[in-house]
């Protein structure tokens, strides 16, 4: 399936199960997977349309989505060896969209080998496609993106973080974190676009960061872990540092230390 069809694909599913139920969502069309995470009507039939057109174009590929790995965890070791896979975030901000905040995204990443080489973030309400493909650049509605910082100074560098914890802390000389959006799909296309600089998580699902690392690495931007090391999608554990530039990555590592380290 080309890039343009993937992103046409992503449109028409928003327009068909996501916007119809935005802020009109009932009380029976709302569920609690575990405490505090939600899923709805739309997330579950976003990810069936988008899974079925993936495997109909190439059906030995391996779909990692949100709501099928929660019910098959399995998905996840298959998906670290699958040589073609696919995540898919239906609904990325479940809660955003629950509560009737357009900042919520549905988010596909294309994998080859392990590595991701295509990459779709859509945002329905604020009509933003963000689409980045290895080695060729990201974009945002069909203009090419690209930004740098000059020198990473800390003092310049503006945070933002999903982890409740860090919100407001001091870390080194740093300005204390704020929050994100509490969505990757709109936290990454926020940090390619230069509005924030850098983004920390605890979560490292990759249906929530393969997507954004590579339309944040194609922009400019780094994205790693704790030991510097740079993301990889089927990696486990905690913590991802996302950055609009090299030097923006290694100055708020440096500077958030044990921080980050023990997410």
């Amino acid at each position: 399936m080309d890039t343009d069809a993937v992103l046409q694909l992503l449109q028409e599913t928003a327009e068909a199960v996501i916007n119809p139920r935005f802020r009109k969502l009932a009380d029976d069309q709302i569920e609690e997977k575990h405490p505090g995470d939600l899923v709805t009507v739309a997330d579950r039939e976003s990810e069936q349309l988008i899974t079925r057109a993936l495997l109909a174009d190439d059906p030995d590929a391996l779909v990692a989505g949100e709501e099928a790995v929660d019910g098959d965890p399995s998905i996840l070791d298959r998906f670290t060896a699958a040589d073609h896979a696919w995540t898919v975030d239906p609904v990325d901000g479940t809660k955003n969209f629950v509560a009737g905040s357009p900042d919520h995204a549905v988010m596909v990443a294309e994998l080859r080998g392990g590595q991701t080489v295509r990459a779709w973030i859509w945002q329905p309400q604020h009509e933003l496609a963000y689409v980045a493909e290895r080695g060729a650049g990201a974009e945002c509605n069909g203009v090419a993106i690209s930004r740098s910082l000059p020198g990473g100074a800390a003092e310049q560098l503006r945070g933002a973080t999903s982890y409740r914890r860090l919100w407001g802390a001091d870390i080194g000389r740093l300005e204390p974190l704020g929050p994100t959006h509490l969505c990757c799909g709109v936290d990454y296309g926020r940090l390619a676009s230069g509005l924030v600089d850098y983004l920390v998580y605890r979560r490292v699902m990759p249906w929530d960061h393969a997507p954004g690392a590579l339309i944040a690495g194609e922009s400019g931007g780094r994205v790693g872990r704790a030991d510097g090391s740079d993301y990889d999608p089927r990696s486990r554990g905690h913590g991802v540092l996302a950055a609009g530039s090299p030097a923006a990555f290694d100055t708020a590592l440096a500077e958030m230390g044990e921080s980050f380290r023990r997410l």
